[in-house]
């Protein structure tokens, strides 16, 4: 009597079982789908149309490095092809970020948000000269050029110098590199930047040579320290003036011998063309810093992190704090022994309560916190050899464990040509800079403030620049224990920086009150902001720059 009911007993559990694996089959199926699918924006900036894209690499560059270096070959591998799969950390085997929402200081943030650059409000390069611009005048001598400082500094001063030669109707020699500053690089011109390029760019506004005529070796030359900052009439008066006695002037500096305004449009626009188009990196510099972008693009947007926290910058500026009474030490016998350091005695803790202070990477780490960028953030450190190293790096890094620099993603082989060549290993953080999703600079160096202009010039790319004398504040707070990180401190940083971010804006002027020397040192640097000058308003879909005009 009982075997019907059995039966039916039997055939439940089995109905139950398939129902039971065929749920769980799902949810497996499901599971695998949400790992293996990964939808997030585009972080890759627009493209802009030659000669403005940087880096500028062509296939043509990568047989010309294979030719100069064939036993060693730049592949596109996404983990450094030095790092083994065992050897690799473990978020260099991740997959880029995966979602939407990513979870910061202020709870669920907008990925979006995070990432979007400001308008650029229809501003576009024009650097195009006038109607009335002429070729070169017939060369009334030649203009020797020894740069100083570091790459950034360099840089500036060469694209100064270029406008000066135009103005004084000069021949330009390619200018010499510095090789006596705190780095002590032996580069030569040709081995950071394109030579060849940067001469023929330049054919219609100033010629170039490579060297001085073997005739004029042994001419009597006159040294100049060119007066900074100094107006379209001290060169066309006072410096042109020396053609009647001498055939060739020698510039002793080149930094900072040009005003920032009150320039005549085309030479303003000349110093941007020098800057921008004529200057370009060789091509194993641009090969590099290409692949090093590419790298860091295989774990999605990120940023790059312009961190000044090395000896050198420290030592100079007298900053100290979190440092230790052994290492305040070593820094101020550095600035004391260094001889053209003007300022020997400086107060840290003033110097940093005024934001003369780079941030230090436990700041950084603040900071981005407060930003809203959450650990998994992918950040490039565009920096030499940070002070104390990993006891000073450890605070950012566990808040930041994606922290990548050009050593970590190169292997040793392929970095070799550029080691114990400081502006060419600089070369390589700076295309990284420019090409990154944000920079954020921890100093507004030189540095900081040509990756700014460059970001600004190519669309106003996204690039926050720390308020520190505001943030020293809060900082400071939370030290004591009188405030503590969390959504106040994030609101704070956020409010502060909203308007901080690399939107148009007119080049500022002289602070209000100053005189004489500083009223020009406190004018906001030309290569920092192109606008004036060199950006105009689109008037139009096409961005020619004889359809844009200012507005």
């Amino acid at each position: 009597m009982q075997w019907p009911w059995r039966r039916r007993k039997v055939v439940v559990v089995v109905v139950l079982r398939k129902l039971l694996t065929c749920a769980i089959c799902v949810i497996a199926l499901m599971g695998l789908l949400s790992v293996r699918v990964h939808v997030f924006p585009s972080s890759k900036v627009s493209d802009l149309t030659d000669p403005y894209k940087l880096p500028t690499v062509t296939q043509q560059h990568e047989l010309n490095y294979q030719k100069l270096s064939a036993e060693k070959k730049w592949t596109q591998e996404l983990t450094p092809p030095h790092l083994s799969k065992e050897q690799a950390p473990p978020h260099l085997s991740k997959a880029p970020l995966s979602s939407h929402k990513l979870n910061g200081a202020n709870g669920s943030l907008d990925f979006e948000k995070l990432w979007k650059q400001p308008s650029n409000r229809d501003f576009v390069p024009c650097v195009q000269p006038g109607s009335n611009y002429t070729a070169p005048d017939e060369s009334r001598g030649y203009l020797l050029v020894h740069t100083n400082g570091g790459l950034n500094q360099m840089r500036a001063g060469i694209c100064d110098m270029v406008a000066v030669a135009r103005i004084i109707n000069a021949t330009l020699v390619v200018p010499e590199l510095d090789k006596r500053s705190f780095w002590q690089d032996t580069s030569n011109f040709s081995d950071v930047f394109d030579e060849d390029h940067f001469i023929n760019a330049l054919a219609n506004d100033v010629n170039v040579i490579k060297k001085l005529p073997k005739d004029l070796s042994s001419a009597t030359k006159v040294v100049m320290h060119f007066r900074s900052w100094s107006g379209l009439e001290y060169y066309r008066d006072e410096i042109a003036s020396l053609w009647e006695e001498f055939q060739v002037i020698r510039a002793a500096k080149s930094d900072s011998r040009l005003a920032n305004n009150h320039l005549p449009p085309d030479i303003q626009k000349l110093r941007c063309r020098a800057c921008y188009e004529a200057l370009r990196f060789s091509p194993k510099i641009e090969a590099m810093g290409k692949l090093l972008v590419d790298r860091m693009r295989a774990y999605g947007p990120f940023i790059a992190l312009h961190l000044r926290y090395e000896k050198d910058m420290l030592a100079f500026s007298g900053c100290t704090h979190g440092l230790s009474d052994v290492e305040a030490e070593e820094l101020r016998t550095i600035r004391e022994n260094t001889a053209y350091w003007k300022i020997k005695d400086i107060n840290a803790t003033e110097q940093r309560s005024r934001g003369y202070c780079p941030l230090t990477p436990t700041e950084v780490g603040i900071f981005l916190t407060g930003l809203g960028y959450p650990s998994n953030t992918p950040i490039y450190i565009a920096a030499g050899e940070i002070y104390g190293g990993d006891t000073h790096m450890a605070d950012l890094r566990s808040r930041y464990p994606i922290l990548m620099s050009k050593e970590k993603l190169a292997s040793v082989e392929e970095l070799e040509p550029f080691t114990n060549h400081a502006s060419q290993m600089a070369a390589l953080d700076y295309i990284v800079s420019v090409e990154s999703d944000v920079f954020i600079p921890s100093y507004s160096g030189n540095m900081a403030r040509a990756v700014e202009g460059h970001r600004r010039f190519l669309g106003h790319r996204k690039t926050i620049s720390p308020d520190r004398k505001a943030l020293v504040r809060l900082f400071d707070k939370i030290e004591k224990g009188l405030l503590m990180e969390g959504r106040k401190v994030s609101n704070r940083i956020s409010e502060i920086h909203k308007k901080l971010q690399g939107s148009p804006r007119r080049r500022r002027g002289p602070v209000s009150g100053t005189k004489g020397m500083d009223r020009f040192r406190s004018e906001e640097a030309f290569y920092v902001n192109p606008l004036p000058a060199c950006l105009c308003k689109r008037v139009s879909g096409n961005v020619n720059a004889s359809t844009a005009s200012m507005r």
